[in-house]
Formats: structure tokens, C-alpha cells, sequence
């Protein structure tokens, strides 16, 4: 079992002044400490899980590129790219850019975008979930497109691309490795089958179900269920003076059995590094061979 830290907060001590620093000190015990990725969310305005929108949220793509120069070996990505907040050709070339100056580091972490608030408030386009979908499901096409060095447009019900140049072109290959967030059984499972490398359930009592749904849609497209990552989203939180350890290992090892590779999750209080800090030293050795 490998963990994530996913970054969703940055109301720090300091404000804002505070945040490039701050960031940078989780970056590098996070890419030091033996986590396997590091990700941000899409999103301009705090979501409602986290607190109110009016708290401190940075652009995901640019907060990416920072991690990218900080970095060495830790894997970058978005936990998950809204589709409708870029064209899919500026989404391709975003991506490129970041596996590019990464070394080869970059994944693309996509769906199809839920926060109507914040996308309505800055003037984003918001269509209907079933035209998000549509969407997605092109964009998808799209990226891969641009990634195989095919220049050839590209003409979909929702994107038309003249040429789909994209120079320099990835360093990862095939190409940076996609994971679609989600767990919906009759759209979102069914893309992840048919276009993922990866996909990313939210923990709860129905995580075996889900997986036997991803099972079924795989058979039905013709994919290898086992060629595709299984991550989970869980809070990462071994206590601050590490008193939450047991629990969480087990917790871990519980999803490990069931089949999940990868578990990411945000940190409490993360700028402070002492939770960070037992997860590195405590609880990565203790699942590593999970």
C-alpha cells in the first residue's frame, strides 16, 4: 500500500504570505518521506467541506509547476481536474508542460466538475451533468490524441480542434498516467474501464461494491479489470503525537485487502509537518508491504 498527500487547504498561519513557504516545507518532506504522489484540487474558491469559500484557494495547474521545482521523485497531479474549466487542448499541453519540467512526473487527474457556485461566480461554462459527461468523455479523446503524435483534428459533438500539435511532447509513456475521480456506476465506472490507467473512490461501506461495478464495466468494454490502479480518498490523520497510528495502519490494511493500491488523503493542520511527520516515519514503513 502506497499513500498520497492531497493538499486541499492553505489557510495557513501567516496568511497569505505565508503560503509559498509553507507549501514548499510539506512538499519536500512529502517527496523525501517516501509518499507516491502529491495533489492539489481544481477548484478557485474553498469548497464546503473545507470551509467557506472566501478561504484561501490557489489555481491547481500553477501550484503544480511550483510543486514540480520543488520536487524530485514524488508523482504531481490534480485530485480532479474539472473538464469544463479548460478546453481540452489546453488541458493536453498543460499536462505535457507539467511532465515535461517534472521529468516525467505528471498525471492527469480528471472528471466531470460538480462546484456550480464557483464555476457560475467566476463565469466558467457549467452545462448539465449529462452534457459534463459528453464532455469528459471527449476530452478524454482528446488529451490521448495529442499524447499518440497524431496532428489529425479532432471533431466531437462539444470540441472541434483543427490540429492537435502538441510539441514538446510528454516524457511519460505511453503518456502521464489518467485517473478519473468518481464513483458513479453508470457513467463515471464505465469511462474509468474504458479510458483510465487509474481510478479514485471515495472511502466509505460501499468501496467492494463499487469495485465489483468497476468489474462488471471493464468485462463489458473488453478491459483487464487488473490493469487498472484502484486508489481510495481517506483522511490521512495518525494523530499528532502519532496516537491514531493503529487505527489508521489497520484501517489501510483493511483497504489494502480489497484490493486498493494507493490511498490519498488530505492531513490536519498540514503546514505544521508534525502529523506528516508520523506519517513518514510510522506509517509508511508500516504499510509498505501491504
Amino acid at each position: 500500500m502506497r499513500l498520497g498527500l492531497h493538499v486541499s487547504a492553505f489557510t495557513w498561519a501567516g496568511g497569505a504570505a505565508s503560503i509559498a513557504d509553507g507549501l514548499a516545507s510539506v512538499a519536500r518532506v512529502a517527496d523525501d518521506g517516501g509518499f507516491d504522489r502529491l495533489s492539489v484540487m481544481d477548484h478557485l474558491w474553498q469548497i464546503e467541506h473545507n470551509g467557506p469559500p472566501e478561504l484561501e484557494m490557489l489555481e491547481a495547474y500553477t501550484t503544480l509547476g511550483y510543486l514540480a521545482g520543488l520536487t524530485r521523485r514524488v508523482k504531481l497531479l490534480t485530485l480532479v481536474t474539472g473538464v469544463v474549466y479548460r478546453e481540452p487542448g489546453l488541458l493536453a499541453k498543460a499536462v505535457t508542460t507539467l511532465d515535461v519540467l517534472s521529468g516525467g512526473r505528471a498525471m492527469l487527474g480528471i472528471g466531470a466538475a460538480w462546484n456550480g457556485e464557483e464555476a457560475r461566480g467566476l463565469g466558467l461554462a457549467f452545462p448539465p451533468t449529462a452534457e459534463r459527461f459528453e464532455r469528459l468523455e471527449e476530452a478524454l479523446e482528446v488529451v490521448l490524441q495529442m499524447w499518440s503524435g497524431d496532428e489529425g483534428p479532432f471533431e466531437g459533438r462539444h470540441y472541434h480542434l483543427g490540429r492537435t500539435l502538441n510539441s514538446p511532447q510528454v516524457l511519460s509513456r505511453p503518456h502521464p498516467p489518467i485517473l478519473i475521480g468518481g464513483s458513479g456506476e453508470q457513467k463515471t465506472l464505465r469511462l474509468v474501464a474504458k479510458y483510465a490507467d487509474a481510478c479514485n473512490l471515495f472511502g466509505g461501506p460501499d468501496l467492494e461494491h463499487k469495485l465489483d461495478v468497476l468489474r462488471t464495466r471493464c468485462s463489458e468494454v473488453g478491459r483487464d479489470y487488473d490493469e487498472i490502479e484502484k486508489t481510495v480518498i481517506v483522511p490521512l490523520d495518525p494523530g499528532a503525537k502519532g496516537e491514531n497510528v493503529g487505527q489508521l495502519v489497520d484501517r489501510l490494511g483493511a483497504l489494502a485487502g480489497l484490493g486498493f493500491a494507493l490511498a490519498h488523503g488530505s492531513v490536519p493542520d498540514v503546514a505544521a509537518l508534525d502529523r506528516l511527520e508520523v506519517l513518514v516515519t510510522r506509517v509508511i514503513p508500516a504499510v509498505a508491504d501491504l
